[in-house]
């Protein structure tokens, strides 16, 4: 990581960014026994990096950002930098990488949802909370 990012104000992502700062993995930090990546992104509005830390979703080398924000009825903040901003750093073990986003719908959304859902099975569940189809970025 070359520039250096904000932390979320969100209790639980900022414990889990802290972690993968102080230990310079993402290897052994888990969201109910599933791996994560770091995402760094750029704001929308700030143009300051922000980390985002996601389920680990990925197909030979690409990498998804699922959007779902546990099911609430509006997409993350993260989900709007992400449009306005498609360069995203992820992190995933100790490897970096810049990746290009691109929001994805139709057959190639329900292949990566699956990927996402065998991932964290909690996100089908987080689906049938709202009305909004969740989000999915592809990044390659």
């Amino acid at each position: 990581m070359t520039a250096k990012a904000e932390l979320s104000p969100e209790g639980w992502v900022r414990e889990q960014t802290e972690k993968i700062l102080e230990q310079g993995t993402t290897e052994g930090v888990e969201v109910m026994g599933r791996p994560i990546v770091l995402f760094t992104t750029t704001g929308a509005k700030s143009g300051k990096k922000r980390y985002v830390p996601l389920m680990r979703v990925e197909e030979n080398g690409k990498y998804a950002m699922v959007a779902s924000k546990g099911g609430a009825p509006e997409h993350p903040a993260w989900y709007y930098n992400v449009k306005a901003n498609p360069q995203v750093t992820v992190q995933d073990g100790t490897e970096a990488k810049e990746l290009t986003a691109r929001e994805v719908s139709g057959e190639e959304r329900a292949h990566w949802w699956k990927l996402a859902v065998e991932a964290f099975p909690p996100y089908a569940e987080y689906q049938t909370k709202t009305d909004r189809e969740i989000p999915v970025f592809v990044l390659e």
